[in-house]
């Protein structure tokens, strides 16, 4: 059975920050990606999930 990985809680201020990272893109790449991953996953997404969104599966993914 597969474990629920989830990171803690973000605060409005953390969250307001990974969601300016996200819209300017104008971060470098691996800030813009780990701030998806941490969005995605306070969001309450899977890890299969988040790997496709974040494009780090070797496989296409089928969602």
């Amino acid at each position: 059975m597969t474990q629920l990985v989830k990171v803690r809680r973000l605060t409005d201020q953390e969250g307001q920050k990974l969601q300016r990272i996200v819209r300017r893109g104008t971060m470098s790449t691996v800030r813009y990606r780990r701030a998806m991953i941490l969005l995605a996953s306070a969001g309450g997404n899977t890890v299969p999930v988040i790997a496709c969104l974040v494009q780090a599966m070797r496989t296409p993914c089928a969602m």
